[in-house]
């Protein structure tokens, strides 16, 4: 069998990337991912999602022979493991995918390999892993590297990040962290914290929570605003003046696979002590519905004033501003919600980050304002900043497009 220097396991945001950061300082990566059109992508020197950077990185380290992607794993002296974590039942953690990652390379593991988990997981998940790989292993046991090291990219800057952003390295004792530690100083830039497995593992879903609790006060007040009268905009920039308060933007909810999802990783396993962690999932969670509710509010005071249905434009589709990602994204929940309970209204659905998508009907930003009635701004896109809009039209701003 083959051997390469380092497997990476799982090559879509974050695996991809970090493996062609690895591969572009002249290291052997083996990508694998179980999706055969990924791999047949990536050794065409092509990528399957949009990063800036992203798409030379991967063509230079696949033209030099750095990188290569296949399906199954082989022999390395570095294991990455950077797989999705999704949900099952009611908001409760699946690490089956890790696990499932992990069963793939046991067979080849042998003493002195490295053994890193990036994927965000529920506390205790690298000694599940470890007891895991040593259950079936047992001549390995106490000789093996495991650690937890989990990514803190944002997207739309992830080639950067990974570079120049500090990491949190835990390992299941001290040297695993060290060893762990030498391969990340191979090309991070920034500074490389040593702690232990359980605290690197609290710390991703922490910063994550901590966002979400935030921004979930922030769409607390646009709600207590709107009912009081009070421009939401114009009282936060007035009480950010405070030198020491900084209120971050309200929106339409939050979405993306961090900051929506890692706050429930906590609650699920401390549910009577997260309680201001699992009000904030439900608060932003709220805002969406709320939102939705509101369109459906203006578009019937339209139909009574005007006797007919009003067109709308349905402004951003993305997670966040100016990238195109969709993932448990706010915006789009709302977009569904308002077309399922009108199948037969005009409707103009706008996301000048992607071409074209499955559902939706896609269409230019500029037509939607000129041709809506009622204009909805979903998502704070670049694209948003300069429109001109008809003294006529009726708008809701849920993020403030035309408040900067």
């Amino acid at each position: 069998m083959t051997q390469s220097e380092v497997v990476m396991i799982g090559l879509g945001y974050i695996g991809l990337p970090t493996a062609a950061l690895i591969a572009s300082n002249n290291i052997q990566v083996h990508g694998v991912d179980i999706n055969q059109t990924v791999v047949d992508t990536i050794n065409k020197g092509q990528i399957h999602i949009i990063e800036p950077e992203l798409d030379v990185a991967v063509a230079n380290a696949v033209k030099m022979g750095y990188l290569k992607a296949a399906t199954t794993p082989i022999i390395a002296k570095n294991y990455l493991i950077v797989v999705p974590t999704p949900f099952k039942g009611k908001n409760e953690p699946d690490i089956s995918f890790v696990e499932a990652a992990t069963m793939g390379v046991i067979p080849i593991l042998k003493e002195g390999d490295l053994f890193i988990i990036e994927s965000t997981s529920p506390i205790g998940t690298t000694e599940k892993i470890k007891n895991l790989i040593y259950s079936e292993r047992p001549e390995l046991k106490d000789l093996l590297h495991i650690a937890y090291c989990p990514e803190r990219v944002l997207p739309g800057n992830v080639m950067h990040e990974l570079v120049h952003n500090d990491r949190v390295i835990g390992g299941i004792d001290e040297k695993s962290t060290l060893i762990a530690a030498q391969f990340y100083a191979r090309f991070v830039k920034g500074k490389l914290h040593h702690t232990n497995a359980k605290t690197a593992e609290m710390c991703k879903l922490v910063e994550n929570s901590s966002r979400d609790v935030q921004i979930a006060f922030a769409n607390e007040l646009s709600l207590i605003c709107d009912k009081a009268g009070i421009n939401t905009w114009e009282l936060i920039n007035l009480a950010n003046k405070h030198p020491r308060v900084t209120i971050l933007q309200p929106g339409c909810g939050v979405g993306g696979h961090c900051i929506a999802v890692d706050p429930y990783f906590i609650a699920a396993d401390y549910p009577l002590e997260s309680k201001i962690i699992s009000a904030a999932r439900e608060v932003n969670n709220y805002k969406s519905f709320w939102c939705a509710e509101k369109v459906q509010t203006a578009k019937l005071a339209y139909e009574l004033k005007y006797g007919k249905k009003p067109s709308i434009a349905l402004m951003g589709l993305a997670f966040k501003p100016n990238i195109d990602d969709l993932r448990e994204s706010p915006a789009k929940y709302i977009a569904q919600k308002i077309l399922h309970n009108d199948n037969n209204g005009e409707y103009f659905i706008v996301e000048p980050n992607i071409s074209e998508h499955k559902v939706f009907k896609l269409s230019n930003y500029i037509e939607a304002a000129s041709s809506a009635d009622i204009i909805v701004f979903l998502v704070n896109h670049k694209e948003f900043k300069n429109l001109e809009i008809a003294s006529d039209k009726i708008i809701l701003d849920f993020c403030g497009s035309l408040n900067e």
